[in-house]
């Protein structure tokens, strides 16, 4: 039985490459012996050579660092493990109805840097109202790079309710997002299963993060949360074991 796509959901191929990553990734801290990376991608159906070429390319790359038989992830590659915890397990704060706006005021920089900054504050989870100005509620710390914008903590005139629908397309986001856990409950092998977690963890690095007075009813973040965070403990307990089962999971 395959796995179906939902026209809503870009689902990767699944790859050696994919997989050593995911693991990595999910892994605190962030390194296992190659052992384990064999025996866990036996159970995705990633044959022995091709998780031991890819690992060797990796190393490589400078993708990972190999020691004594243990694999570990790159500063950069840490980096965006640190990433990736954030959107599984935001810091938010209580929120006191105000805003962040940021207004960018660097100039001179190259189409690279413009590029780069935009997605530095697209990943910290803010919105552009217009160009160079960004906006979201102030129930997150904000991390910008230095000397390149002001910020202010604004009260908008606006109805905040229809400003956050003009900054975020909530209605689109919370579909993609019940179809995903739907489809990761419904997925029939392992290898199934370890592709539409990773795609919930991408698609909760686009959650606004929204404080509760401004969230749409019945919005599924905590829940796709709570989906990864069972896989993961799933994995975890595969790799204690020292065990790895063909079966569907």
């Amino acid at each position: 039985m395959s796995l179906v796509m939902e026209p809503e959901i870009a689902l990767r191929p699944l790859t050696a490459r994919s997989v050593v990553l995911s693991l990595l990734l999910g892994a605190d801290p962030p390194e296992l012996p190659g052992r384990d990376l064999v025996r866990m991608a036996g159970l995705l159906g990633v044959g022995e050579s091709a998780l031991r070429v890819a690992l060797t390319r990796m190393v490589t790359a400078g993708d990972l660092l190999r020691e004594d038989g243990r694999h570990r992830l790159s500063d950069r590659l840490v980096r965006r493990q640190r990433r990736q915890n954030d959107a599984l397990h935001p810091a938010t704060t209580a929120w006191d109805d105000t805003w962040h706006c940021v207004v960018i005021t660097a100039t001179g920089r190259t189409p690279a840097d413009r590029a780069a900054l935009r997605a530095h504050l697209t990943t910290s989870r803010l919105a552009e109202l217009r160009e160079g100005v960004w906006l979201r509620p102030a129930n997150l710390p904000l991390d910008l790079p230095p000397n390149l914008a002001q910020t202010f903590r604004a009260h908008p005139d606006a109805d905040p309710h229809a400003l956050t629908a003009t900054l975020w397309d909530l209605p689109a986001w919370s579909a993609t997002a019940t179809a995903l856990h739907d489809l990761h409950s419904a997925a029939p092998t392992a290898a199934d299963r370890f592709t539409t977690a990773a795609a919930i963890v991408r698609h909760l690095a686009a959650d606004p993060v929204l404080p509760p007075p401004l969230r749409p009813a019945d919005w599924p973040a905590d829940d796709l949360r709570a989906a990864y965070a069972a896989y993961r403990d799933e994995l975890i307990a595969l790799r204690s074991a020292g065990q790895v089962s063909t079966e569907k999971v």
